[in-house]
C-alpha cells in the first residue's frame, strides 16, 4: 500500500521522451520519481535531479552508478524499476543489468538494437521472473482497445484487409545538420540502429497492426526511402504485408511527409464490416458495416467492450490522448508490480512485454533485408 519508486535513465532537462514518462508514470498517483542517472554527463544529472527536487546524493553519474548504489539501500528505500528513456543504443546495457541486480523495467522502443540482444534479454526475463514493459504507448488508447476487442469477439467476420500509416514530415529538411538533437541521434545507425523512420515509427505501425487484429505478421515486402541529403537510414517506406490468416495489408511510413503531424492511423476491413482509428482524433472508432449504418464509438459511449470501458479516467466528452494513453501503460505495470511485491497473483494486465519488443526488431531486420533484395518477399518468424 505505497506508491512504487521509480528510477530513470536518461530524460534530463530538455528531453522531450523523458519529461512525458514522468507526467505519465504521475497521472494515477502509484508512482513516484526517487532517483535517476540523468545525463552521460555527472554534472548535467546532478543539474536536472535537482530541477526535478530530487535529492543530490539519489541523482548519478551514469546508469551503472544508480544501479549498484540504489541496491545497497534498505528494501524500503530502493526504487522498484527503471524507467529507459535513452536514445536507441542505451536501452539494451541499463535493462540487462538492471535485470541482473533485480530491478523491474520500462523501456523505449525499439527494444534493443538487435535481434540478438533482444533474445538476451528476453531470457533474463524468463529466468528471473521480473516485469518489463515496452512503452506501445499506442495500444493503451480507449478506443484502440475497442477495436481490439471488436476484433477479438468476431464483430468484424474474418479480417481480409489491413490499411496502415504512420506520416511524419519533420525530417523534411536536413534538420539534423542543426542543433537538432532528435534529429542528429535518429539519422545516426550507431545510435537508431539499423532502421531510421522504420524503426522509430515504423514499429507503431507494426505493433498496432498486430495488436488490433490478433494477427502476425508472416511475410512482408519493402521499398525504403532515404531522401535527405547524406542520410544513411531510411526517412520513408513503403510495406506490402502478408498476414498469417491469409489477410492482405500495406503499410506506409515517412518522416519527410511535408505537412504532417503525427498522422498515426489504421483501417481494418472484415467479411461483416470495418473500422477506422486515426490518432490525431483518438477519441473517435469509426465503424462500417454491410447491413447497418455507420457508427462512431466513444470513450465512456455505449456499446463498449469492458476491455475499453474501464480505461476513461474523465467524464464522457472530454479529450483524452497521448499523455493519458501512456499512463495506461504505466497503470498496467504499475498494478501488475504492486501484485508481485504484495505476493498476490495477478497477470499482465495488457502492457507490452518483452515479446513485443523483439517481434519490432524482427520487424525491422525482414523490411532492412526486402529492401536490400529490390522489395524480395521475406519471412518473419
Amino acid at each position: 500500500m505505497r506508491k512504487l519508486r521509480m528510477g530513470m535513465v536518461g530524460g534530463g532537462t530538455g528531453s522531450f521522451i523523458g519529461d512525458v514518462h514522468r507526467k505519465a508514470a504521475a497521472i494515477d498517483g502509484l508512482i513516484e520519481l526517487v532517483c535517476g542517472a540523468f545525463s552521460s554527463s555527472a554534472e548535467r544529472s546532478v543539474q536536472s535531479g535537482r530541477a526535478l527536487f530530487l535529492p543530490e546524493n539519489r541523482c548519478y553519474g551514469s546508469f551503472e552508478e544508480m544501479i549498484r548504489a540504489e541496491k545497497e539501500l534498505p528494501v524500503g528505500e530502493r526504487m522498484d524499476f527503471i524507467a529507459i528513456t535513452t536514445p536507441n543504443h542505451m536501452h539494451f546495457a541499463p535493462a540487462k543489468m538492471a535485470l541482473q541486480n533485480g530491478f523491474h523495467v520500462v523501456c523505449d522502443k525499439p527494444m534493443t538494437l538487435t535481434i540478438a540482444e533482444a533474445g538476451e534479454l528476453i531470457s533474463i526475463v524468463e529466468e528471473t521472473g521480473l516485469l518489463f514493459a515496452l512503452t506501445h504507448n499506442y495500444t493503451a488508447h480507449p478506443m484502440v482497445r475497442q477495436a481490439k476487442a471488436m476484433v477479438a469477439h468476431g464483430d468484424l467476420g474474418k479480417i481480409r484487409k489491413i490499411q496502415v500509416q504512420y506520416l511524419q514530415g519533420w525530417l523534411a529538411t536536413s534538420v539534423e545538420s542543426t542543433d537538432n538533437k532528435q534529429a542528429a541521434w535518429r539519422t545516426d545507425p550507431s545510435k537508431s540502429g539499423i532502421g531510421g523512420a522504420l524503426g522509430d515509427i515504423g514499429t507503431h505501425a507494426e505493433n498496432l497492426t498486430e495488436f488490433i487484429t490478433g494477427l502476425k505478421i508472416s511475410e512482408l515486402a519493402a521499398d525504403l526511402g532515404r531522401f535527405g541529403e547524406g542520410r544513411v537510414l531510411d526517412d520513408d517506406g513503403n510495406i506490402l504485408l502478408r498476414m498469417d490468416n491469409g489477410a492482405k495489408g500495406t503499410m506506409s511510413f515517412s518522416q519527410i511527409a511535408a505537412g504532417e503531424e503525427n498522422n498515426l492511423a489504421i483501417r481494418v476491413y472484415g467479411e461483416k464490416g470495418s473500422l477506422e482509428w486515426q490518432q490525431e482524433n483518438p477519441n473517435q472508432l469509426i465503424t462500417r458495416w454491410l447491413d447497418q449504418p455507420k457508427k462512431i464509438f466513444t470513450p465512456n459511449g455505449n456499446g463498449l467492450y469492458p476491455e475499453a470501458a474501464t480505461l476513461s479516467r474523465i467524464p464522457a466528452g472530454h479529450p483524452e490522448g497521448y499523455l493519458e494513453a501512456f499512463a495506461t501503460v504505466y497503470r498496467s505495470f504499475a498494478q501488475h508490480l504492486t501484485a508481485v511485491l504484495e505476493g498476490t497473483t495477478l497477470q499482465n494486465t495488457g502492457y507490452p512485454s518483452v515479446y513485443d519488443g523483439l517481434r519490432g526488431l524482427q520487424f525491422i531486420s525482414a523490411a532492412v533485408h526486402s529492401d536490400s533484395n529490390n522489395a524480395a518477399w521475406t519471412k518473419l518468424p
